[in-house]
């Protein structure tokens, strides 16, 4: 059986990638702060992308995403090219996603942030929600249970909930990855298919060394994810949705050789549960049954609690 590597990095590091973790949320709250009715993905792109270059930024994991409406859930993607920001118009009521992944001096956060504009009660339901998905993950990765079991049970939540999982349709079904200080000396700042060139070499690399002793830096359901977290750091992206709506946080957990905790509590999400003293409607008791998945176009029908038909 292949040995658990040592956890990498010092308390220096961890500060490091706690702070680009901190720009990126809080690039990602004056933009969210700017947007209103009539804006368009890329423009809010453009302006994510230019606020976080004035903060210092220097090269992207990958380019910045935006999606409102039901392309918050994802609904009727069929290629890789439909993550892209497009010219779809925000209007009251809709929910949107920012998602970005900044790298400073090689330190790399990936981050996703949900809002709406006006009301919407069912986005409201699902960003409550979403701390269930963020408890039962912590809880699953310190029992040591193998990667893949963890999406299942994180899976089985999502059933339980009436939701459906979104994160099975970004490329390779993941729901986390592995991050690391970027060390390639490729080009900052040129991207390829959406990725940094460095992110690609040094991804490369990890993908080669990992695969050699039955691992992965890529967390999915399949046979590549059937081994106990690797101690490091992973951006974790739980994603669900319902009906036109959809939801997702993305920040990095901590693994190491016998524990694990996420990197930083002070973030928007965490403190909107905070403010909100709700309970998000069912702690961390969940089933871990594996499940066969919907077909991807499939959005389920049955209201969530406390939300109408």
């Amino acid at each position: 059986m292949p040995r658990t590597p040592v956890f990498p990095y010092t308390e220096r590091d961890l500060a490091r990638f706690r702070e680009t973790q901190q720009l990126a949320y809080d690039c990602a709250e004056q933009v969210a702060a700017w947007i209103e009715p009539g804006v368009t993905e890329r423009q809010a792109t453009d302006r994510l992308r230019r606020r976080l270059v004035a903060a210092g930024v220097q090269d992207f994991f990958h380019v910045p995403f935006a999606w409102f409406g039901d392309r918050t859930a994802f609904r009727h993607f069929h290629t890789p090219l439909q993550f892209f920001a497009g010219n779809r118009r925000l209007q009251e009521g809709m929910p949107y996603v920012l998602d970005c992944a900044p790298v400073v001096d090689g330190y790399t956060a990936d981050i996703g942030y949900g809002g709406k504009v006006g009301e919407n009660r069912v986005w409201d339901r699902l960003a409550a929600d979403l701390r269930v998905y963020r408890e039962l993950i912590l809880a699953e990765v310190r029992a040591r249970k193998p990667l893949a079991e963890v999406y299942a049970a994180v899976d089985a939540q999502i059933e339980a909930h009436g939701y459906d999982n979104r994160h099975r349709v970004y490329p390779g079904r993941v729901i986390g990855h592995q991050v690391t200080r970027t060390t390639a000396r490729g080009p900052a700042g040129v991207n390829v298919f959406g990725f940094g060139v460095r992110t690609l070499q040094t991804l490369g690399r990890e993908l080669i060394s990992e695969r050699l002793h039955g691992r992965s830096p890529l967390w999915a359901d399949g046979r590549s994810s059937r081994h106990a977290p690797t101690p490091g750091l992973w951006a974790v992206e739980p994603h669900i949705g319902f009906r036109e709506v959809g939801i997702k946080f993305e920040e990095l957990l901590v693994v190491t050789e016998d524990d694990a905790y996420w990197l930083d509590d002070d973030l928007p999400h965490v403190r909107r549960w905070a403010e909100a003293g709700a309970d998000a409607g069912a702690g961390t008791a969940v089933a871990t049954a594996e499940r066969g998945p919907a077909p991807a176009s499939t959005a389920p029908t049955t209201a969530p609690e406390g939300v109408a038909r």
